[in-house]
Protein backbone atom coordinates (compact mmCIF):
# COMPACT_ATOMS: atom_id res chain seq x y z
CA UNK A 1 0.00 0.00 0.00
CA UNK A 2 1.36 3.40 -0.73
CA UNK A 3 0.96 6.53 1.77
CA UNK A 4 0.57 10.46 0.51
CA UNK A 5 1.00 12.77 2.58
CA UNK A 6 0.08 16.54 1.96
CA UNK A 7 1.86 18.89 4.45
CA UNK A 8 -0.28 22.54 4.55
CA UNK A 9 -0.13 25.16 6.40
CA UNK A 10 -3.59 24.34 8.24
CA UNK A 11 -3.87 20.62 7.89
CA UNK A 12 -1.98 16.94 7.11
CA UNK A 13 -3.92 15.36 5.18
CA UNK A 14 -2.92 11.40 5.27
CA UNK A 15 -4.42 9.55 2.01
CA UNK A 16 -3.59 5.80 1.95
CA UNK A 17 -3.75 3.60 -1.17
CA UNK A 18 -3.96 0.34 -2.54
CA UNK A 19 -4.02 -0.43 -6.27
CA UNK A 20 -4.05 3.06 -7.37
CA UNK A 21 -7.05 3.72 -5.32
CA UNK A 22 -7.87 5.68 -2.15
CA UNK A 23 -8.73 3.42 1.01
CA UNK A 24 -9.00 5.99 3.47
CA UNK A 25 -7.45 9.45 4.96
CA UNK A 26 -7.09 11.55 7.49
CA UNK A 27 -6.82 15.20 8.11
CA UNK A 28 -4.65 17.04 10.97
CA UNK A 29 -3.79 20.00 12.32
CA UNK A 30 -0.51 21.19 11.39
CA UNK A 31 1.28 21.84 14.36
CA UNK A 32 4.44 23.24 13.74
CA UNK A 33 6.61 21.67 16.81
CA UNK A 34 5.08 18.71 16.80
CA UNK A 35 7.53 15.70 17.43
CA UNK A 36 8.58 12.71 15.34
CA UNK A 37 7.55 10.50 18.64
CA UNK A 38 4.32 12.35 18.61
CA UNK A 39 3.47 11.92 15.33
CA UNK A 40 4.50 7.82 15.48
CA UNK A 41 1.83 7.90 18.36
CA UNK A 42 -0.57 9.34 16.04
CA UNK A 43 -0.48 7.35 13.34
CA UNK A 44 -0.45 4.10 15.16
CA UNK A 45 -3.73 5.65 16.69
CA UNK A 46 -5.01 5.62 13.29
CA UNK A 47 -3.94 3.05 11.97
CA UNK A 48 -5.22 0.67 15.11
CA UNK A 49 -8.90 2.75 14.55
CA UNK A 50 -9.07 2.20 10.76
CA UNK A 51 -8.28 -1.71 10.98
CA UNK A 52 -4.99 -1.46 8.80
CA UNK A 53 -1.32 -2.11 9.82
CA UNK A 54 1.33 -0.05 9.15
CA UNK A 55 3.62 -3.18 8.00
CA UNK A 56 1.43 -3.06 4.65
CA UNK A 57 2.83 0.59 3.86
CA UNK A 58 5.55 -0.32 1.05
CA UNK A 59 5.81 2.94 -0.11
CA UNK A 60 5.33 6.66 0.87
CA UNK A 61 4.91 10.67 -0.70
CA UNK A 62 4.96 13.85 1.14
CA UNK A 63 4.29 17.17 -0.24
CA UNK A 64 5.28 19.56 2.33
CA UNK A 65 5.10 23.17 2.28
CA UNK A 66 6.00 23.68 5.88
CA UNK A 67 9.63 23.00 6.53
CA UNK A 68 9.56 22.57 10.07
CA UNK A 69 7.41 19.51 10.39
CA UNK A 70 9.12 17.65 7.38
CA UNK A 71 12.07 16.14 9.46
CA UNK A 72 10.04 15.02 12.35
CA UNK A 73 7.30 13.48 10.22
CA UNK A 74 9.97 11.45 8.12
CA UNK A 75 11.16 10.15 10.95
CA UNK A 76 8.46 9.43 12.34
CA UNK A 77 7.28 7.15 9.19
CA UNK A 78 10.62 5.67 8.75
CA UNK A 79 9.79 4.35 12.46
CA UNK A 80 6.80 3.53 12.18
CA UNK A 81 6.81 1.78 8.62
CA UNK A 82 10.05 1.28 7.69
CA UNK A 83 9.95 3.62 4.65
CA UNK A 84 11.63 6.50 3.62
CA UNK A 85 9.05 8.45 2.24
CA UNK A 86 9.65 10.05 -1.26
CA UNK A 87 9.84 14.12 -0.65
CA UNK A 88 8.63 16.18 -3.51
CA UNK A 89 11.46 18.75 -4.49
CA UNK A 90 13.74 19.80 -6.50
CA UNK A 91 16.17 17.33 -8.56
CA UNK A 92 12.78 14.82 -7.70
CA UNK A 93 11.06 13.79 -11.31
CA UNK A 94 7.97 14.85 -11.88
CA UNK A 95 7.55 15.19 -15.93
CA UNK A 96 6.55 18.61 -15.59
CA UNK A 97 9.27 21.67 -17.10
CA UNK A 98 8.51 24.44 -14.62
CA UNK A 99 9.18 27.65 -16.74
CA UNK A 100 9.76 29.51 -13.55
CA UNK A 101 12.84 32.84 -12.98
CA UNK A 102 14.01 30.06 -10.39
CA UNK A 103 11.81 26.68 -10.25
CA UNK A 104 13.00 25.97 -6.44
CA UNK A 105 10.74 28.29 -4.84
CA UNK A 106 7.48 26.63 -6.21
CA UNK A 107 5.52 25.14 -3.46
CA UNK A 108 5.32 21.25 -4.07
CA UNK A 109 1.95 21.08 -3.57
CA UNK A 110 1.20 23.35 -6.28
CA UNK A 111 3.69 21.08 -8.57
CA UNK A 112 2.01 17.89 -7.29
CA UNK A 113 -1.33 19.46 -7.90
CA UNK A 114 -0.28 20.55 -11.48
CA UNK A 115 1.35 16.81 -12.39
CA UNK A 116 -2.03 14.80 -10.84
CA UNK A 117 -4.82 17.55 -13.37
CA UNK A 118 -2.04 16.61 -16.50
CA UNK A 119 -1.58 13.82 -16.25
CA UNK A 120 -5.55 13.61 -16.30
CA UNK A 121 -6.53 15.35 -18.95
CA UNK A 122 -3.07 16.59 -21.53
CA UNK A 123 -4.08 19.69 -22.11
CA UNK A 124 -4.20 23.25 -21.03
CA UNK A 125 -5.22 23.94 -17.47
CA UNK A 126 -5.95 26.58 -14.56
CA UNK A 127 -5.62 24.69 -11.30
CA UNK A 128 -7.29 26.60 -8.19
CA UNK A 129 -6.52 25.08 -4.73
CA UNK A 130 -8.57 26.49 -1.88
CA UNK A 131 -6.43 25.79 1.03
CA UNK A 132 -4.99 28.18 3.73
CA UNK A 133 -3.73 30.28 0.31
CA UNK A 134 -5.65 30.27 -2.52
CA UNK A 135 -2.97 29.15 -5.56
CA UNK A 136 -3.76 29.56 -9.03
CA UNK A 137 -1.70 27.23 -11.34
CA UNK A 138 -1.79 27.19 -15.09
CA UNK A 139 -0.24 24.20 -17.58
CA UNK A 140 0.25 24.95 -21.00
CA UNK A 141 -1.01 22.37 -23.39
CA UNK A 142 2.36 20.78 -23.96
CA UNK A 143 2.10 20.21 -20.01
CA UNK A 144 4.31 23.02 -18.97
CA UNK A 145 4.39 24.73 -15.64
CA UNK A 146 4.00 28.54 -16.65
CA UNK A 147 2.84 30.26 -13.68
CA UNK A 148 0.13 31.71 -11.87
CA UNK A 149 -1.38 33.48 -8.88
CA UNK A 150 -2.03 33.69 -5.12
CA UNK A 151 -4.30 35.09 -3.19
CA UNK A 152 -5.67 35.19 1.06
CA UNK A 153 -7.57 32.38 1.18
CA UNK A 154 -11.40 32.70 2.35
CA UNK A 155 -11.08 31.75 5.44
CA UNK A 156 -7.98 34.18 6.44
CA UNK A 157 -9.63 37.06 4.65
CA UNK A 158 -12.74 36.43 6.54
CA UNK A 159 -10.65 36.12 10.24
CA UNK A 160 -8.61 39.49 8.80
CA UNK A 161 -11.96 41.23 8.08
CA UNK A 162 -13.51 40.34 11.37
CA UNK A 163 -10.38 40.57 13.99
CA UNK A 164 -9.32 44.53 12.63
CA UNK A 165 -13.15 45.62 12.66
CA UNK A 166 -14.59 46.62 16.44
CA UNK A 167 -18.32 45.13 15.75
CA UNK A 168 -18.03 42.61 12.87
CA UNK A 169 -18.91 39.05 14.63
CA UNK A 170 -17.64 35.70 13.42
CA UNK A 171 -19.70 33.65 11.34
CA UNK A 172 -19.92 30.59 9.20
CA UNK A 173 -18.81 30.39 5.60
CA UNK A 174 -21.78 29.44 3.52
CA UNK A 175 -23.63 30.96 0.44
CA UNK A 176 -26.40 33.46 2.23
CA UNK A 177 -29.88 33.22 0.92
CA UNK A 178 -29.43 36.78 -1.01
CA UNK A 179 -26.87 38.86 -2.29
CA UNK A 180 -28.50 41.61 -0.54
CA UNK A 181 -28.28 40.96 3.22
CA UNK A 182 -30.40 42.36 6.00
CA UNK A 183 -28.20 42.41 8.32
CA UNK A 184 -24.95 42.41 9.62
CA UNK A 185 -24.42 38.77 9.72
CA UNK A 186 -26.16 38.55 6.22
CA UNK A 187 -24.37 41.35 4.90
CA UNK A 188 -21.02 39.76 5.87
CA UNK A 189 -21.88 35.84 4.45
CA UNK A 190 -22.76 37.91 1.31
CA UNK A 191 -19.66 39.56 0.78
CA UNK A 192 -17.13 37.34 2.11
CA UNK A 193 -18.62 34.17 -0.40
CA UNK A 194 -20.08 36.00 -2.96
CA UNK A 195 -17.24 38.59 -3.31
CA UNK A 196 -14.69 35.32 -2.82
CA UNK A 197 -16.56 33.70 -5.60
CA UNK A 198 -15.96 37.18 -8.18
CA UNK A 199 -12.49 37.15 -6.69
CA UNK A 200 -11.55 33.59 -8.41
CA UNK A 201 -13.99 34.01 -11.88
CA UNK A 202 -12.68 37.23 -12.31
CA UNK A 203 -8.94 36.36 -11.61
CA UNK A 204 -9.35 32.93 -13.59
CA UNK A 205 -11.12 34.83 -17.21
CA UNK A 206 -7.87 37.28 -16.91
CA UNK A 207 -5.23 34.11 -16.82
CA UNK A 208 -7.36 32.87 -19.48
CA UNK A 209 -7.21 36.01 -21.87
CA UNK A 210 -3.63 36.15 -21.46
CA UNK A 211 -2.71 32.16 -21.41
CA UNK A 212 -4.52 32.47 -25.08
CA UNK A 213 -5.00 28.86 -25.47
CA UNK A 214 -8.15 26.59 -24.10
CA UNK A 215 -8.05 25.80 -20.73
CA UNK A 216 -9.85 23.10 -18.55
CA UNK A 217 -10.42 24.96 -14.88
CA UNK A 218 -10.11 22.48 -12.13
CA UNK A 219 -10.74 22.91 -8.63
CA UNK A 220 -9.36 21.11 -5.12
CA UNK A 221 -9.28 22.21 -1.71
CA UNK A 222 -11.44 22.53 1.31
CA UNK A 223 -13.81 25.32 -0.02
CA UNK A 224 -13.50 24.18 -3.60
CA UNK A 225 -16.78 22.41 -3.99
CA UNK A 226 -18.76 25.33 -1.86
CA UNK A 227 -17.23 28.09 -4.29
CA UNK A 228 -17.56 25.77 -7.70
CA UNK A 229 -21.59 25.10 -7.16
CA UNK A 230 -21.41 29.51 -7.88
CA UNK A 231 -18.41 30.03 -10.03
CA UNK A 232 -19.15 30.50 -13.80
CA UNK A 233 -15.69 29.32 -14.84
CA UNK A 234 -14.74 25.96 -12.36
CA UNK A 235 -15.51 23.13 -14.79
CA UNK A 236 -14.21 19.99 -12.56
CA UNK A 237 -13.51 19.50 -8.29
CA UNK A 238 -11.38 16.85 -7.35
CA UNK A 239 -10.85 17.05 -3.78
CA UNK A 240 -7.91 13.63 -3.83
CA UNK A 241 -5.98 15.81 -6.71
CA UNK A 242 -3.18 16.73 -4.27
CA UNK A 243 -2.80 13.36 -2.47
CA UNK A 244 -3.02 11.76 -6.29
CA UNK A 245 -0.19 13.53 -7.49
CA UNK A 246 2.08 12.53 -4.67
CA UNK A 247 1.47 8.90 -6.10
CA UNK A 248 2.23 9.54 -9.18
CA UNK A 249 5.43 11.31 -8.63
CA UNK A 250 6.46 8.82 -6.16
CA UNK A 251 5.58 5.80 -9.15
CA UNK A 252 7.76 8.00 -11.90
CA UNK A 253 10.39 7.96 -9.23
CA UNK A 254 10.59 4.22 -8.25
Amino acid sequence: MFLAVDVGNTNIVLGLFGRDELVKSWRLRTIHDRTADEFEVVFRDLWAASGHRLSDIDGAGIACVVPPVLEPLTEALHRSCGVEPLVVGPGVKTGLPILLYNPKELGADRVVNAVAAYTRHKAGLIIVDFGTATTFDCVSPKGEYLGGAIAPGLRISANALIHATAQLPDVEISKPQSVVGRSTVEGLKSGLFHGYVALVDGLVEKLKAELGFPCRVMATGGLASLISAESKTIEEVDPLLTLNGIRLIFEMNR
